[in-house]
């Protein structure tokens, strides 16, 4: 996993970078600077990670893929990017902790679950969390029509622990998740890979 916090301006980003003709029109049409920098961040990120634009491609889901066998994921809010590359399928997903999240939990969880907390920051801290892992979930498992509410559960966790697991029930199949996550900076990274049948996680 590699995270950039973006300080940089645009014309350092693009220093060294060079991009297919498909990014650069990309680049082209964002009209927020801060969207352009992120996506040069990102970039940069790929590059540490051993890769160039090149040898990255999305699918008609929109979901990024690399030309090797290896599996990314890719994520931004405001400032923070990040990617995930493993050797089995990936999501990620940073999202800044925010009391908006409170106006629309129950579109992707059971909100009275969470009134035991302490306080409303605790509440926030933790709904930013679901909402990450099911946001990673989805952008792993690809496919139009996954529910956060209805086919994403996941499973009770202590703030202190960083981790837990997550299940998916969805057109008949199921499938599980270990969920890892981090705090910064008043944002909240969350990131997810499969469980495989035999319970054991190569990661």
């Amino acid at each position: 996993m590699y995270l950039w916090k973006v300080e940089e301006s645009l014309e350092k980003l693009s220093e060294n970078i060079l991009l297919t003709p498909h990014c650069q029109d990309r680049l082209a049409s964002m009209k927020s600077e801060l969207h352009q920098r992120g996506f040069m961040s990102i970039r940069h990120l790929l590059a540490a990670a051993g890769y160039v634009d090149h040898d990255l491609y999305y699918d008609d889901f929109g979901k990024p893929h690399l030309t090797d066998n290896n599996f990314i994921s890719i994520t931004h809010s405001y400032h923070f990017t990040g990617i995930i590359v493993s050797d089995q399928d990936v999501g990620i997903d940073i999202e800044m902790q925010r009391d908006k999240i409170l106006r629309i939990a129950n579109k992707f969880t059971n909100l009275e679950s969470y009134y035991t907390l302490a306080n409303t920051e605790a509440i926030v801290r933790k709904l930013t969390i679901v909402w990450g892992a099911k946001e990673s979930i989805y952008k792993l498992y690809g496919q139009k029509g996954l529910s956060f509410l209805q086919h994403i559960d996941v499973k009770e966790f202590n703030f202190e622990d960083a981790e837990t697991t997550a299940d998916v029930f969805y057109e008949g199949a199921e499938s599980s998740y270990d969920i890892g996550f981090l705090e910064f900076e008043g944002f909240t990274c969350v990131y997810a890979l499969p469980i495989a049948k035999n319970g054991i996680n190569e990661h």
